[in-house]
């Protein structure tokens, strides 16, 4: 299966992957921070969402 390349949000919206340049974009552009922001995020506190989110100081739902 091929990859679908309108996306507008992630399949999984419980999990970042900083390998897919729409991801970062997305999350950037949703809590307002670079992507080296939120890749630095991701790797102090690994791909779920929700530590992601409080760990850069943004709500998750």
């Amino acid at each position: 299966m091929s990859d679908n390349l309108n996306r507008r949000q992630p399949e999984d919206p419980k999990k970042i992957n900083i390998h897919e340049s729409w991801e970062l974009d997305y999350w950037s552009k949703k809590w307002n921070v670079t992507h080296q922001q939120l890749k630095d995020a991701v790797k102090a506190v690994g791909v779920q969402t929700s530590a992601v989110a409080k760990h850069l100081g943004k709500t998750w739902p």
